[in-house]
């Protein structure tokens, strides 16, 4: 089973996960910048933080087989902060970084007039750059704020390929599935989605611009919920094409509208993961 993981924080995981997750067949993934667990004071401490996604991260997924991307933005948690909205200045410099494949995390967490004007302003960073969008949908009054969501991306005029709404459920896909926006799909220990649940939707909705991940961070998750959805889809009798369409290919052709993904094997490690049908995505092309 071949895994691309589109939404992980690994800074926040130990390298006993990156071992795990290359033995349950993750190949490649990407990390969402995000918020820390306590308020950051000043923009250095989000440079820092940047400068780590794109290169110690990077480097210490490699060590285990494992090719690193990142998405860069203000995250929602912090966008109603005075104290970080200069970092909306320095992003441009880091959206062209190689390995970057997206703006992201962007959206709401309290929706405030603060985080309205944050959210848009890096969706039009996005358009600037050719960049998609990885949406953060908010925790709380979740329906509400996912149409919130999806009307502050109609009025950016981003092409709705482009942009992948997250942590959807059972109250909120309908509202995302007919815009031709991405679904995304959080599967955790306790809370947002699980296995059975996400395979439930698949056999309702199918499989397109679906795509699933574990969004492990430093609070109670699992870095190998992806595998696990692979595994029950299989119990329901979906197929391996299936599973791989979802797992593999699904986020390969939403990232892959960066230009920038980089799915060569590295150096000791197998070829498995390069050996799929369409790569285009991994040459440049922003179609």
């Amino acid at each position: 089973m071949r895994i691309f993981e589109p939404h992980i924080h690994m800074t926040s995981r130990t390298t006993d996960d990156y071992e795990a997750m290359h033995a349950a067949g993750v190949r490649a993934l990407v990390e969402p910048a995000f918020w820390l667990g306590q308020p950051r004071t000043g923009v250095g401490s989000f440079t820092d933080y940047f400068d780590s996604l794109i290169g110690w991260e990077r480097f210490r997924a490699a060590q285990f087989g494992i090719r690193h991307h990142a998405t860069i933005a203000l995250n929602p948690k912090e966008a109603g902060d005075p104290r970080c909205r200069a970092v909306l200045d320095v992003l441009p410099r880091y959206l062209a970084k190689d390995g970057v494949v997206a703006v992201g995390e962007v959206g709401y967490d309290s929706m405030t007039p603060e985080e309205d004007d944050v959210f848009a302003h890096q969706l039009q960073l996005a358009g600037e750059a050719e960049l998609p969008v990885l949406v953060h949908t908010p925790h709380r009054d979740k329906p509400a704020g996912t149409r919130r969501t999806l009307d502050v991306v109609r009025e950016s005029g981003l092409p709705p390929q482009r942009v992948l709404v997250d942590h959807l459920n059972e109250v909120t896909i309908d509202l995302v599935a007919d815009t031709g926006c991405w679904l995304g799909f959080s599967i955790y220990p306790d809370t947002k989605m699980d296995e059975e649940r996400m395979v439930a939707l698949l056999r309702s909705y199918g499989t397109d611009r679906m795509v699933v991940n574990s969004a492990a961070d430093w609070g109670r998750s699992d870095p190998l919920k992806t595998r696990a959805t692979g595994e029950a889809m299989l119990r329901a009798g979906f197929t391996d094409a299936d599973v791989e369409k979802v797992l593999w290919h699904n986020p390969i052709a939403f990232y892959g509208q960066s230009g920038r993904l980089n799915l060569e094997p590295l150096p000791g490690f197998t070829a498995e993961a390069a050996t799929f049908a369409d790569n285009s995505v991994l040459r440049g092309s922003r179609e």
